[in-house]
């Protein structure tokens, strides 16, 4: 799939998530230790916004269970997540977000 624009750089804040919808799919969109990530927005356990949970080293955390995922990869780091959540690749050009949702990750 295509790159496409998610965001400005210039809306991310370090360590806020930042939810968009690219091609109907949630994404959470995160700027945290000088790089940018993109990981699908729903919690592999429950259905709920990973956009709503907190970020750190690298990790968001599902704000109603406490599950977190590496940013990175997708893959959990603790119960009661047991599934990864698909993460995407981006790119940055000038202030724009280009992000490719893939159907793998």
């Amino acid at each position: 799939m295509p790159f496409v624009r998610a965001c400005a750089l210039s809306e991310l804040e370090d360590d806020t998530p930042h939810r968009v919808e690219i091609d109907g799919v949630p994404v959470s969109v995160v700027r945290t230790e000088g790089e940018v990530f993109a990981i699908n927005d729903i919690c592999s356990h429950a259905n709920v916004s990973l956009s709503e949970g907190e970020v750190e080293d690298c990790q968001i955390e599902c704000w109603l269970h406490g599950s977190s995922f590496d940013l990175r990869t997708g893959k959990p780091s603790g119960l009661p997540a047991t599934r990864p959540v698909p993460v995407y690749p981006v790119k940055i050009v000038g202030d724009d977000v280009l992000v490719s949702v893939t159907q793998e990750s």
